[in-house]
């Protein structure tokens, strides 16, 4: 239940708009068919972005135990691609995000959960969301 009402918050708080954010980056990264790979990853951050609370992003290299494409060398160049095109422009929408909610008491949570999005913004390729473990 909680989880619920936090998810609801967030979508009011910002989650909106960086989830639309993460949205526009993926159709963008589709509509130039090289950059299928940076739309797939958005679409799922996207999602990550829309409902965060019971969820949880981490190294794919963490939920299959080994190494692809996506978490090897490519994965790498891929981010550093991804960083330099669009990766920091979504990385300041989340910081912006997350100053405007610490304002408030009851925004610190996810003031801190945009800067955990950030950072996933500035290097996604490789990254997995998954639900949290109890």
């Amino acid at each position: 239940m909680l989880r619920l009402i936090g998810n609801i918050l967030w979508f009011v708080l910002g989650g909106f708009c960086m989830g639309l954010a993460w949205c526009l980056a993926g159709l963008v990264a589709f509509i130039t068919i090289i950059g299928i790979p940076w739309g797939r990853a958005c679409f799922t951050i996207a999602g990550f972005s829309f409902w965060p609370f019971g969820r949880v992003a981490v190294p794919r290299r963490e939920v299959t135990g080994r190494d692809d494409i996506g978490t090897g060398v490519l994965g790498l160049i891929g981010n550093i691609v991804w960083f330099l095109l669009a990766g920091w422009w979504l990385a300041i929408g989340h910081v912006c995000a997350a100053i405007v909610n610490f304002v408030s008491i009851i925004g610190i949570p996810f003031g801190i959960q945009h800067l955990k999005l950030a950072m996933i913004a500035l290097m996604p390729i490789g990254m997995a969301v998954v639900p949290v473990r109890r």
